[in-house]
């Protein structure tokens, strides 16, 4: 008799080393095993489907725009058209020859995910079910590793939504930071039954990003460690099995370049599931996650067992479902595995599914609602569009508001009189403040991470160093070369997001130099900044914190931080005008320049 979600609920043990979870398989017919003697080995076959980076995206709606989604690529996004993938696949392959995960980033990244966090908190009293947890309960996720983004909204929001959920949050590598004991399950154990042969024991692991420690320090800071993956999945692996696991699969909020975004503040690399993939012996698949690429599939070989691991990305915003086919072979009384193979499923190419959208359309309405409030009049359109390499007015309205709010916390403390500079970054290329009513949504569209404020001293020289690895952003463009924008930006691959303006300051960008000599004419007030200056930077935890790897920012004297996201104090700042007006804050601070002739 098959088991349905409830029985698989009831039968399931947690405990502080992780998650038991028992189920029963329908029969299939093994490949090969028709019309063979008994001396033909028995097969089995089981699909481990897995999502990755879903930040609340349960609907295919832009709730910046107001509209359905669409891309150039024309893709689809949410959990209800990844609803009906699953529902295909488990169709295929059979409901108890399936395993459904995720690798992380799910209760952060849209208005409908920060309304339920912030507007109507999943964690006060009588609160309401966070939608990811409705839609995913729903959909019947097996398990799903943690996210960096997880911790965003603090450690009570996080076990608030991990209470809501009908399968474990796993994290082997997020530890208590007085015992170093997991503080939450490390893998799940799920038992498949073949019609023939023993029972089938799949471990799934899983590991977080060891950044938390840095970009969520003021949540995680005395409470959380995050040792590296790599030495983590050394440690757990072996345990997985000895405990008689058969396949072993990693759900790893960590990308597969082996790149940091933090520098060398921590001894832990951010991407580093190739890395466990040819470090760690004993791992069948990797599902990666973190990244925001897509991996259809990637061979990395064990360098101790010679054996090659399977590595997945899916596309994030539950745009792709990755399909890991996993093919086992009895051997001497115990599964071996014969082969990995992963494809993806693309989200555009089937409907959503009506259980999803029924389930959460109430909670949908009332996020629009919210995010269609007007607060303000603008009196002429606002865009981001060439904001990475024009000093745009539409992110100094983002500075002067940081610049505002830091004056007004350190009004009447010793620190009152220095000059207070802000820090931002073109993260939208698409982002339109319109001319006429300013609704929420035009601004959180302006501001799409939940980064909150931090002040910072900092000196004229630290700050020099500090444009100078921003500006190599830029790639190195002759004088008198023609220049295209899309490669002007982004050299190295340094994303938009880890672009700085500095405002308060005055500064050319030579892109005709080499990347390192590129700032000059560097002036506050219009005088020329010292190297013993000092100055107030106000900047965003992310960057407050070492996001990026800046010099200097993470280990200057913080002098004050808030709780309140950046995007709430940008509405607070455009309601109390009322009039969004590019005289009330826009400033000329920086040009790109070539031997002194702009680019531009």
């Amino acid at each position: 008799m098959p088991l349905n979600r409830r029985m698989f609920l009831e039968g399931s043990a947690v405990t502080g080393a992780g998650v038991a979870l028992a189920g029963a398989a329908a029969p299939v017919a093994a490949a090969g095993e028709r019309g063979r003697g008994p001396r033909h080995p028995k097969r089995y076959e089981l699909t481990v489907m897995g999502t990755t980076d879903l930040h609340g995206h349960v609907f295919n709606w832009d709730y910046f725009k107001d509209a359905e989604y669409a891309d150039a690529d024309g893709n689809a996004k949410g959990l209800a058209r990844i609803s009906t993938l699953v529902n295909r696949v488990r169709r295929e392959r059979g409901r108890h020859h399936t395993l459904l995960l995720d690798a992380g980033d799910t209760i952060q990244g849209t208005p409908l995910t920060y309304y339920y966090a912030k507007v109507d908190p999943i964690t006060a009293e009588g609160g309401p079910v966070h939608p990811m947890a409705q839609a995913m309960n729903a959909i019947g996720y097996d398990a799903v590793a943690l996210g960096n983004h997880e911790f965003n909204y603090g450690i009570e929001t996080l076990r608030a939504f991990e209470r809501q959920c009908r399968f474990p949050l796993l994290g082997a590598n997020a530890v208590d930071a007085r015992t170093l004991r997991p503080a939450f399950p490390p893998y799940l154990m799920k038992t498949f039954r073949p019609p023939a042969g023993p029972p089938v024991k799949v471990a799934v692991l899983g590991l977080t990003n060891p950044g938390i420690a840095i970009w969520d320090k003021a949540y995680v800071r005395g409470r959380l460690a995050f040792p590296g993956l790599e030495e983590q999945a050394a440690r757990w692996v072996p345990r997985l099995r000895s405990m008689g696991a058969d396949v072993v699969v990693v759900s790893a909020h960590s990308g597969s370049s082996g790149t940091s975004s933090y520098g060398d503040q921590l001894p832990y690399v951010e991407n580093a599931a190739a890395e466990v993939a040819r470090k760690v012996p004993g791992i069948d698949a990797i599902l990666v996650g973190h990244a925001h690429e897509e991996i259809a599939e990637l061979k990395v070989v064990n360098e101790e067992t010679g054996r090659t691991v399977v590595l997945s990305e899916p596309l994030c915003h539950a745009e792709r479902l990755t399909l890991f086919d996993i093919a086992l072979v009895l051997d001497r009384g115990r599964w071996q595995v014969e082969s990995v193979r992963a494809s993806l499923r693309d989200s555009a190419d089937v409907p959503d599914d009506p259980a999803i959208t029924r389930l959460l359309a109430d909670e949908h309405a009332r996020v629009v609602a919210y995010v269609n409030q007007v607060v303000g009049t603008a009196t002429e359109t606002l865009t981001t569009a060439e904001a990475r390499y024009k000093d745009a007015p539409i992110i100094d309205l983002i500075t002067t508001v940081q610049e505002d709010v830091v004056r007004e916390a350190l009004a009447g403390t010793e620190h009152a009189s220095l000059p207070v500079l802000a820090q931002a970054s073109p993260f939208s290329r698409t982002s339109e403040i319109p001319a006429g009513d300013v609704t929420i949504r035009d601004l959180s569209s302006l501001y799409v991470y939940d980064n909150t404020l931090v002040a910072k001293v900092l000196t004229g020289a630290q700050l020099r160093a500090y444009l100078e690895f921003s500006a190599e952003y830029y790639t190195r463009t002759a004088p008198g070369a023609p220049v295209d924008p899309e490669k002007l930006t982004n050299a190295n691959g340094r994303p938009d997001y880890n672009y700085d303006y500095v405002s308060g300051l005055t500064y050319e960008i030579d892109v005709a130099r080499p990347a390192g000599s590129r700032i000059s004419a560097l002036r506050h007030a219009g005088a020329e900044v010292a190297d013993d200056q000092r100055f107030v930077l106000a900047v965003n935890n992310y960057r407050a914190n070492g996001g990026g790897a800046f010099p200097h920012v993470a280990t200057a004297p913080e002098l004050w931080s808030e709780s309140t996201e950046i995007r709430t104090r940008i509405a607070e700042w455009v309601t109390a005008k009322g009039v969004l007006d590019p005289r009330d804050f826009a400033s000329a601070d920086w040009v790109l320049t070539r031997e002194g002739t702009p680019v531009f």
